[in-house]
């Protein structure tokens, strides 16, 4: 066993140090931070329609510290297996008043959002699906929140309230 020793020590070492590396991308992609990439015309001026690469914390999410105008990714109630990205407009309890169809009239209509509950929206109204469409979202659909953008490398930089 005297010349294996080293190579199955060296092996061992290696292998603990690959599963720690794991263990923090783990950690660090489920509970704090991620990268998502964002295409479509519905956050249109804010974020381009080609696709943009952003950086998202989930920290703000997990702990209630989401704010109006902040944008958040989140899953679409009618079909989970979607992620968009949107800005939150309303939270519980606040009363939104929109145009329920901004592309054949300028109908007013209110809402109150529920206990539990979040209002959003795109920045552009005349082609965005969101709670317009589809309602109040629960609050536990909102997986992140942008506050980084990586790509394209010209508007690379901090994202927050913009």
């Amino acid at each position: 066993m005297g010349p294996f020793r080293f190579a199955i020590k060296e092996a061992w070492e290696t292998s603990f140090l690959v599963a720690k590396c794991f263990c923090v991308l783990h950690v660090a992609d489920n509970y704090l931070i991620n990268p998502v990439i964002t295409y479509g015309p519905s956050m249109l001026p804010t974020i381009d329609a080609t696709p943009t690469i952003f950086l998202t914390e989930r920290i703000s999410t997990r702990f209630g510290k989401l704010a109006q105008g902040d944008i958040v990714v989140l899953r679409l109630p009618h079909n989970p297996r979607q992620a968009v990205a949107k800005r939150l407009v309303g939270l519980e309890g606040d009363k939104i008043t929109y145009v329920s169809s901004p592309e054949n009239s300028d109908k007013l209509e209110t809402v109150v959002v529920p206990k539990g509950h979040v209002w959003v929206e795109g920045d552009n109204k005349y082609n965005s699906n969101d709670s317009r469409s589809f309602g109040p979202v629960p609050y536990g659909l909102i997986e992140n929140k942008l506050f980084w953008r990586v790509s394209p490398l010209k508007d690379f930089g901090s994202f927050w309230k913009k």
